[in-house]
């Protein structure tokens, strides 16, 4: 697998034992529950544990700690010293990390949102948009493209998305619009209740989310190939309390990415290679798009791309050469398989 970043944080809880050693405590917040979103997480907990003997552990909180939508507002003040952030719940917080949000870039492996996440998150403007919030790129959290869950009479075309209420954030709800939609940027963990209620008519996951919060269990009909695109979702950390940790401490961190992610993709493997059963047990139909309406929704999308770069153009952001990086690295990573 190609190179990770490694970037890190650590606002700490220190207890001295005796002279000789300092063991180091980190908070980590995310949401939810353990799943396959945050298996890349646990297994960095855990190898960085072994490897400094239980000196350097990490605390991981499933809520406890903060919202999700306000876990960069967290690291920034040093409120904790890891977290999962979602690009699309704060666009203007992260701008650089929408470039990966965008619809149809083509990517379609979770090793290939590795490389392009990877990439990415190496480039200059990328690192200074983050260092505003005092936080470092740690790794990310790739998923599939999303795909969405809905009740009553299956949405098989894209004429019949007309006035269809979806849960979708960032570049996916704009996406939705195009085609007629009408995108809730509602978060996670209360997608389940919008969908209980009406407030959306269908929601917009990856395979994890819909099994984790729970979609699936409502849901008539999936979208088995829609395909537009995915979230950008990386983990980060403290830049102050990265730069407080020893050498020996960096050395652990820096050495489980690699190794954390191989964990997540074969995790995530396992749930795809599920999701037909699930499918079956619950009684989901799955709808498979024309590719006949698939170029529509492609054509449909084709504006948001330059809508973005003028934006980007506006903010100082070199918008096309984060396009251009996430280009290079799909074909590189493509050239090697």
């Amino acid at each position: 697998m190609n190179k990770r970043l490694t970037g890190a944080c650590a606002a700490v809880i220190c207890m001295s034992f005796g002279a000789e050693a300092v063991a180091l405590e980190w908070n980590v917040s995310v949401w939810g529950k353990r799943r396959a979103f945050t298996e890349h997480i646990e297994k960095l907990a855990e190898m960085v544990s072994e490897k400094t003997n239980g000196e350097f552990t990490m605390n991981i909180s499933y809520g406890g700690l903060s919202k999700n939508t306000e876990n960069l507002d967290g690291i920034s003040i040093g409120a904790f010293e890891m977290a999962q952030i979602c690009a699309g719940y704060h666009e203007d917080k992260n701008p650089t990390l929408t470039a990966a949000e965008l619809p149809f870039l083509g990517v379609n492996t979770l090793p290939e949102e590795v490389a392009v996440s990877t990439a990415l998150y190496q480039h200059p403007a990328v690192q200074k948009d983050l260092a505003r919030w005092n936080a470092m790129l740690l790794m990310p959290s790739p998923m599939p493209q999303y795909n969405i869950v809905g009740t009553g009479e299956p949405r098989g075309s894209v004429d019949q998305f007309e006035g269809m209420r979806v849960r979708a954030t960032g570049g996916l709800g704009e996406a939705f619009k195009a085609v007629g939609a009408v995108p809730t940027s509602v978060t996670a963990s209360e997608a389940y209740n919008a969908m209980e209620s009406g407030v959306v008519d269908t929601v917009a996951f990856a395979q994890h989310a819909h099994l984790s919060f729970r979609t699936i269990d409502q849901a008539t009909w999936w979208t088995a190939n829609l395909n537009p695109g995915t979230v950008n979702c990386p983990v980060v950390v403290n830049t102050d309390a990265y730069e407080a940790l020893s050498p020996e401490f960096k050395e652990a961190l820096h050495s489980s990415i690699e190794p954390a992610i191989d964990h997540y993709i074969e995790n995530y493997n396992k749930l795809l290679d599920r999701w037909e059963e699930v499918l079956a047990e619950k009684n989901v139909q799955k709808v498979t798009i024309s590719e006949d309406d698939l170029a529509k929704f492609r054509g449909a999308t084709a504006g948001i791309q330059d809508e973005w770069l003028a934006k980007m153009d506006g903010q100082g952001i070199p918008g096309q050469e984060l396009l251009d990086t996430i280009q290079t690295a799909l074909d590189e990573a493509r050239a090697s398989n």
